[in-house]
């Protein structure tokens, strides 16, 4: 049986991350990153942007070269999938049988995509987009696709859906909700997004609702509740994720949606640390509630903090967080968390496809969104940081530079 000092579960950002920032911290013991997919790390973000859309090469995906790993004796495990924890022996069984053991292991598995419920579901031509395989299997079918059906309105739905349209395909998007990015930001980021989308010939559908995938060696349309039928080759279904933690909470691990961790990244069973999307942790712009951060900020940020702690450092995890997306020719760039603001500032006219939105609660500010506003975006991270009450009226002003207001100028 091999047995390592590290053991990293998850070879997605958070894990090559962990395993970079264990050699940055001089460890100098044993390190295997074990992931259940045959590919050294490689970013996910451009599989619903640019690799979509045959921008980007899978070369130009991969975190670190495959020479990397070599020089930094880092063990690849590919291909290998954990399906139980021992945490007396600390060992993990893998789904083909392996039995690996570990030190201090760091849970970095991610989570799976959620999927349809109705009937159909299992159709071919039913796609998600959380793996480079993922997207190779939409490309490879996207020949015989005249119209794609796209259920939900998040930041991955849109991206897939700008995706698609830049390939010519007619895109349907349906939302559950009353407006896309319900979940993530304000009203008027979200009117901004529905418009632009609209604008590219996206037709988008809110408070609708999908009764069944129609078809039967493929996918030749979605039913939605109340009858109608909407024609289609291909649905991309983008609702969020399930985190992958089973066989932690079947261990004993503290958790429900996540596993729950403490400000230096460990989980309730001894010599296990978690990181990035599955990790439920209390965060302070979250007003201290526990939450999972679905980010390769947040996974990398985590990443570090448990290497440190591994290698015997003090430290605590409080990253402001930070996300991003892609749609056409908007940048969005999003700092803090807006889950419960109680007011919310447009800073500039969104008609020039430039501007932000400063959110605010109890008068502070807690979380801006900058579309095609970099500047706005850099600046805008100490008011988070801080907590700054700032006029909201000199915050609507975009003539006002988000410099001076954080200087108290």
């Amino acid at each position: 049986m091999a047995r390592y000092d590290v053991l990293i579960v998850g070879a997605g950002h958070g894990g090559a991350q962990a395993a970079i920032a264990l050699r940055q911290n001089k460890f100098a013991g044993t390190i295997a990153l074990l992931g259940d997919e045959p590919d050294p790390p490689y970013e996910r973000p451009p599989l619903s942007k640019d690799y979509l859309a045959g921008e980007k090469a899978y070369a130009r995906l991969l975190i670190r070269p495959p020479a990397f790993w070599v020089e930094r004796d880092v063990t690849l495990l590919p291909g290998r999938r954990v399906v139980a924890v021992d945490p007396i022996q600390r060992t993990v069984a893998t789904a083909d049988g392996e039995t690996i053991g570990y030190g201090e292991m760091v849970w970095a598995a991610g989570g799976t995509p959620r999927r349809l419920s109705c009937a159909g579901a299992d159709l071919p031509g039913i796609h998600m987009v959380r793996t480079r395989a993922d997207a190779d299997r939409m490309r490879e079918r996207l020949a015989g696709v005249e119209t794609a059906v796209v259920v939900g309105g998040g930041y991955i739905g849109l991206e897939t859906a700008a995706a698609l349209t830049k390939l010519g395909k007619r895109v349907v998007v349906l939302e559950a909700q009353p407006r896309v990015l319900a979940r993530v930001a304000g009203e008027a980021l979200s009117r901004f997004f529905e418009a632009e989308h609209r604008d590219h010939g996206v037709d988008i559908r809110l408070e609708t609702h999908i009764g069944a995938i129609l078809g039967s060696g493929g996918v030749t349309g979605v039913q939605l509740m109340g009858g109608v039928v909407i024609p289609c080759q291909m649905v991309v279904v983008g609702i969020g994720i399930l985190p992958a933690v089973g066989p932690l909470l079947a261990a004993g691990a503290d958790g429900d949606n996540g596993v729950a961790v403490d400000d230096r990244c460990r989980t309730s069973l001894p010599g296990v640390y978690a990181i990035g999307d599955c990790a439920l942790h209390a965060n302070r712009y979250a007003e201290g509630r526990r939450i999972r951060l679905e980010s390769v900020q947040n996974a990398n940020d985590q990443a570090t903090v448990a290497a440190r702690a591994i290698t015997g450092q003090a430290i605590s995890y409080d990253a402001v967080p930070w996300f991003w997306s892609q749609q056409y020719d908007l940048k969005l760039q999003t700092v803090g968390l807006s889950l419960s603001h109680d007011q919310a500032v447009v800073r500039g006219d969104p008609a020039t496809r430039s501007f932000s939105v400063v959110y605010l609660k109890n008068g502070r500010v807690v979380s801006l969104d900058c579309v095609n506003m970099a500047r706005d975006y850099i600046h805008g991270r100490s008011l988070v940081a801080d907590r700054m009450i700032i006029d909201p009226e000199r915050l609507a002003d975009p003539a006002i530079p988000l410099k001076e207001l954080a200087e108290g100028l």
